[in-house]
């Protein structure tokens, strides 16, 4: 089985059944996207089906598995799959809601919103499973405290913002290490992306987002209550990622507008 190729040039061969055919100029992964993508939305994959593992799907595409990897974490972002680490990636019910979309004011904000997030993904994924193996029961019991707060406040339309950051910042402070908590400290509050993106709080009107998040935060304490050091760093990789590829869809939304309001002759919806 051949593997699927990122350079330029197309291939003129039928793809095989179950193997993707070569795009000009994009990346594996997005390849990966589409077919699983498409596969969902024509119902040849159901909500509540749980996808191949893994290794199925790098042996069915040819593909990495890091690829596999980033295709799911998009596929997450989309809100078309949700992964619950040690079981499995499930479809999920289409949302009319879909992405949120940003708006003219807050594409420059994004950009270093996406920077930052690219920073914790590479720090809190460590720190998660540090604090997997070091945490004390006090550590945790404030961890799980912190959730009920988030939950809580989403179910209340209070402020989900101070809990969320606490929940992060706890994780660091179990370490060990005071430099996590230090870093943690110093960017304070304004790592939670929707404090500084108003588009996400004004989508949000249902909870949705947030519901998410939750889950997401979920699967990272169970990690660490168990004392699971790779599945903590697996399951905190997910929630930033996950965070990181659902402001991309955004800004790309937003690029798309402001390029087809440019080709019309207006300006773009602010």
């Amino acid at each position: 089985m051949s593997n699927l190729s990122t350079g330029s040039t197309a291939t003129t061969e039928p793809a095989a059944a179950g193997v993707l055919p070569r795009r000009r100029v994009r990346g594996l992964a997005h390849g990966l996207v589409d077919d699983l993508g498409d596969k969902i939305r024509s119902q040849q994959l159901r909500p509540g089906d749980k996808l191949p593992t893994e290794s199925a799907i790098m042996q069915t595409y040819g593909v990495s598995r890091t690829v596999v990897r980033e295709a799911l974490s998009k596929l997450q972002a989309g809100g078309l799959v949700e992964t619950h680490h040690g079981i499995g990636t499930f479809v999920l019910q289409p949302r009319a809601a879909g992405m949120f979309r940003l708006e003219a004011s807050d594409i420059a904000t994004s950009v270093d919103v996406l920077a930052v997030l690219e920073l914790r993904i590479s720090l809190e994924t460590e720190s998660a499973g540090l604090a997997a193996t070091r945490r004390t029961e006090e550590q945790l019991a404030a961890m799980r405290q912190a959730l009920d707060d988030f939950e809580h406040n989403v179910t209340t339309a209070g402020d989900t913002v101070a809990p969320d950051f606490r929940f992060h910042l706890q994780i660091a402070q179990a370490t060990g290490n005071p430099y996590f908590a230090d870093i943690m400290s110093h960017l304070g509050t304004t790592i939670i992306p929707r404090t500084r993106i108003t588009a996400i709080r004004n989508h949000d009107r249902r909870g949705e987002y947030l519901s998410r998040v939750n889950r997401e935060h979920e699967e990272i304490y169970a990690a660490i209550a168990r004392r699971d050091a790779e599945s903590a760093r697996a399951a905190m990789r997910i929630h930033l990622t996950n965070s990181r590829e659902r402001l991309r869809l955004a800004q790309e939304a937003a690029r798309l507008d402001a390029e087809q309001a440019a080709a019309a002759g207006q300006a773009p919806a602010a």
